[in-house]
């Protein structure tokens, strides 16, 4: 099922935090308390992104210092990655 939902939510304090509550939402795409997500904000369109996190472990001989510069080269080659992939 590939259904969206529609809501409407005032904006709360929580603490010294502003927040959401959206439980629903959360629950529709399998998230519970303490999953990881990574969340992009468009500030031109005023769109937030909210999508589940997944754990990748990494294979024996590659260390996260590898993974960190190659996460920085694609960040950096970005658009020129995803034009070569529709050529």
């Amino acid at each position: 099922m590939n259904r969206m939902m529609d809501m409407e939510r005032k904006v709360t304090k929580f603490g010294n935090s502003l927040g959401i509550t959206m439980t629903d939402a959360l629950k529709q795409i399998g998230l519970d308390q303490g999953d990881t997500v990574q969340i992009d904000v468009n500030q031109t369109t005023g769109e937030i992104i909210i999508k589940k996190s997944t754990k990748v472990s990494l294979p024996s001989g590659i260390s996260e210092d590898f993974m960190d510069t190659l996460t920085s080269v694609i960040d950096e080659y970005d658009q020129t990655l995803k034009g070569l992939k529709d050529r």
